[in-house]
C-alpha cells in the first residue's frame, strides 16, 4: 500500500549510472508507486530545479491513479553529476533518459515536461518514438525566437542573471514573474529553493559556461515535429512570461496528434499553480 510516507522525496529517491559518450554519469531519480504503465516527469532548467521539486503537487494523484511515476534529475541539476554541454541540452537529457529507462528496465513511458523538460521530452519522442505513450507538453516543447515577444523574454533574462548571481534577492525577482500569483510563494520556499542552488555551485557554474559555450541550448524542433505522432496534451500559462504561449501555437501547428490548453491567469509553472485542474486534465488525457 502506498503512503504519503513512502511517496517522500527521501523514500523515492534513487541513483543509477549511466554512459554518455566517454564519461559515466551518475543520474538522480525518484521512483514513485508501481503501476502497469509509467509516467516519467522532466523539470525545467532553472538553478535549483529538480524532479520533486517541480512535480510534488502531481505525484501522489498519478499514483492514487495507479501509475508508477519517475521523476529523473537532469546531468547537471539537483543530485545527478555535473556535466557541462556544449551541444543541445535537449539531446543530451533525452540520451539520460534512455538511459535511465533502460537501467531499470521500462519500455515505453508517457512524458511529461515542463520547460527545459518539455524540450527533452520532444528529443526523446524523436529519437525513441517506439518508446513513448502519450506527451504532456507545459512552457516548452521547442526553440526559436517568438516574433511577438522580445527574445530573449524577461523571465529568461532573470533565470541567467540568477545563476551568475545566485542571491536571494535574484532568486525572488524570478520567481515573482515565474508565476501569475506570487502569493504562494512563501519565505520557506524562497530558503529552500536558495539552499538547492547554493549546495551544488558547480552545477551553476557549469551551466554558465555551458550557455558561453553554446548559448542555444535548446535547438528548434519546428521542422521535425510532423515525426511526432504520439498523441500530445500541450498545457499553457496565458501569462508565461518565460517562454511566450505563441510556442504553444507553434507546437500545436507542428503535431499532428495534438491539443492545446490555456490557464487563464497562470505563468510557467502550471502544474504547480493550477495543480488540481492540471491533475484531472492530465489523467483524464492519459486514459482516454
Amino acid at each position: 500500500m502506498t503512503t504519503a510516507q513512502t511517496l517522500s522525496e527521501a523514500a523515492t529517491s534513487r541513483f543509477v549510472c549511466i554512459e554518455e559518450g566517454d564519461l559515466a554519469l551518475q543520474l538522480h531519480y525518484n521512483d514513485c508507486g508501481a503501476g502497469a504503465e509509467t509516467l516519467v516527469m522532466l523539470h525545467g532548467s532553472g538553478p535549483g530545479a529538480s524532479g520533486w521539486a517541480n512535480f510534488n503537487r502531481n505525484v501522489e494523484p498519478m499514483v492514487a491513479a495507479g501509475y508508477r511515476v519517475i521523476l529523473m534529475d537532469c546531468p547537471g541539476w539537483s543530485k545527478s553529476d555535473p556535466i557541462v554541454c556544449t551541444g543541445s541540452r535537449s539531446d543530451l537529457n533525452a540520451r539520460a533518459l534512455k538511459g535511465l529507462l533502460d537501467a531499470i528496465g521500462i519500455d515505453r513511458a508517457h512524458l511529461i515536461g515542463n520547460s527545459m523538460g518539455g524540450h527533452s521530452a520532444v528529443a526523446f519522442a524523436l529519437a525513441n518514438p517506439e518508446r513513448v505513450g502519450k506527451l504532456v507538453l507545459m512552457g516548452g516543447g521547442t526553440g526559436g525566437a517568438s516574433p511577438f515577444a522580445p527574445m530573449p523574454t524577461e523571465g529568461i533574462k532573470l533565470l541567467q542573471g540568477l545563476y551568475r548571481e545566485p542571491t536571494i534577492d535574484n532568486l525572488k525577482k524570478m520567481m515573482n514573474v515565474f508565476v501569475y500569483d506570487t502569493g504562494d510563494l512563501t519565505e520557506e520556499l524562497f530558503q529552500t529553493r536558495l539552499d538547492n542552488m547554493l549546495s551544488r555551485r558547480d552545477h551553476l557554474e557549469n551551466f554558465v559556461e555551458s550557455l558561453a559555450a553554446n548559448p542555444k541550448q535548446f535547438p528548434d524542433f519546428g521542422l521535425r515535429l510532423a515525426e511526432i505522432k504520439a498523441q500530445t496534451l500541450i498545457v499553457w500559462g496565458s501569462n508565461d512570461r518565460f517562454v511566450p504561449m505563441d510556442t504553444g501555437l507553434r507546437l500545436l501547428a507542428g503535431l499532428p496528434n495534438a491539443e492545446l490548453h490555456v490557464f487563464n491567469r497562470c505563468g510557467h509553472w502550471a502544474q504547480w499553480e493550477h495543480a488540481d485542474r492540471f491533475n484531472r486534465l492530465v489523467l483524464d488525457f492519459l486514459r482516454h
